[in-house]
């Protein structure tokens, strides 16, 4: 692990490439259904909410185990997110 500042920009930038995806999916789609998509973009954001909150947290042993299981726990959900997108 780099820096928490890192692990914070790897989050931005992993759930907002997701959002991004949806958002678009949205804007190319808009007689579709769009509650499947709503659903991807408010769990989205509460992973990231999830996540910063864990990270801002002191509540840990040790910090290189912690943040490690931050950043298994943003691939683990990123990828179930991306899933999701890709079969809207």
């Amino acid at each position: 692990m780099a820096s928490i500042k890192n692990l914070k920009k790897d989050i931005n930038y992993t759930l907002g490439a997701i959002a991004t995806i949806c958002d678009d999916w949205q804007k190319k789609n808009p007689t579709e259904d769009l509650t499947a998509s709503n659903a991807i973009l408010d769990d989205a954001y509460d992973v990231y909410d999830d996540l910063l909150n864990k990270i801002n947290s002191n509540d840990f042993e040790s910090a290189k185990s912690h943040f490690k299981a931050i950043s298994q726990e943003l691939e683990s959900k990123a990828v179930a997110l991306l899933e999701r997108a890709n079969n809207l």
